[in-house]
């Protein structure tokens, strides 16, 4: 079982992502901020390694503007020696990492011009997690998208444009249920159309439930059936309500009780649990420790 953060790690020296406004984006800006970010990704790396984290979502910003013709730069090119370098260091540690593309990023849209850019905002994650040499079981996360008054006929767009995408993208690409329109059931009724596996949200599917009456543990085993062995061990996204908040908020930090109770429900199954919290890697470092003792 790997247990990992998304994005950030607090108090890493010299491991925050940079970004700039679009009027800003001139080409030496550019190269300026992608040298820091890809700095910014080593380090992050180098400190996973260090600290036994094997599980770790890259930000989307690595690359500013990475899927938009305001970046014109081969950046593929110009940094491949360094991204094959960082790749190798993840490979060399057994870790795995994925990208969750933005909340923009929408191919169920009834507006092909958005439908384009989000294939263009896939394509550019794909690209860096090629770069990064890495295998199709380093993911990208994707959420369905809009309802658009007909959750049927968008399931269907959804569908339809999948068949859309490049090969090197379907590969990669996993869906997850949201915290408002699309329970663990849909997803999942998507997926038996289309074979892609399918990530579960544990908070999200206890604001926006799909069936009554299954926990946890039995999504996770529905769940389980649609990944295959190409796809690397099954990912699910931990999270915890944050109090006094609107349904869906992440909490400041993972209460490490509430968490061991998860994992005895679950009965230890071999995944990969991506922890979605505002304190991001101090909770996967606890959460990480109440596991081994677990194991101990």
């Amino acid at each position: 079982m790997r247990i990992g953060y998304a994005c950030l790690a607090i108090g890493v020296p010299h491991t925050k992502m940079k970004r700039c406004l679009m009027k800003n984006a001139t080409v030496p800006r550019l190269m300026e901020l992608t040298w820091h970010n890809l700095n910014a990704l080593e380090n992050l790396v180098n400190y996973n390694i260090r600290t036994g984290i094997q599980l770790f979502r890259i930000s989307s910003n690595l690359i500013p503007f990475g899927s938009s013709p305001v970046n014109q730069l081969p950046w593929w090119d110009m940094y491949s020696s360094w991204l094959q370098t960082i790749g190798h260091k993840i490979k060399a540690s057994n870790m795995r990492v994925s990208m969750h593309p933005g909340q923009y990023t929408v191919i169920n849209s009834y507006n092909d011009d958005i439908v384009q850019r989000s294939i263009d905002d896939l394509n550019y994650h794909a690209r860096v997690l090629d770069c990064l040499g890495l295998g199709p079981e380093h993911k990208l996360i994707l959420h369905i998208g809009g309802v658009y008054d007909n959750k049927q006929a968008a399931m269907d767009r959804f569908i339809a444009n999948y068949g859309r995408l490049p090969k090197g993208v379907r590969d990669r690409l996993v869906i997850e249920n949201d915290d408002k329109s699309y329970t663990t059931g849909d997803v999942l009724a998507i997926s038996e159309k289309i074979h892609i596996p399918v990530v579960y949200d544990t908070l999200h599917n206890l604001v926006n439930p799909g069936q009554v009456g299954k926990n946890d543990a039995e999504w996770i085993a529905s769940c389980q059936r649609t990944w295959h062995i190409w796809d690397g061990p099954q990912k699910l996204h931990y999270s915890q309500q944050a109090p006094g908040k609107p349904p869906g908020a992440h909490c400041d930090s993972i209460a490490v009780g509430e968490f061991v109770h998860f994992i005895n429900t679950i009965e230890h199954q071999d995944l990969d649990i991506m922890i979605e919290v505002k304190d991001k890697n101090l909770s996967a470092v606890k959460c990480m420790a109440a596991i081994n003792m677990l194991n101990s």
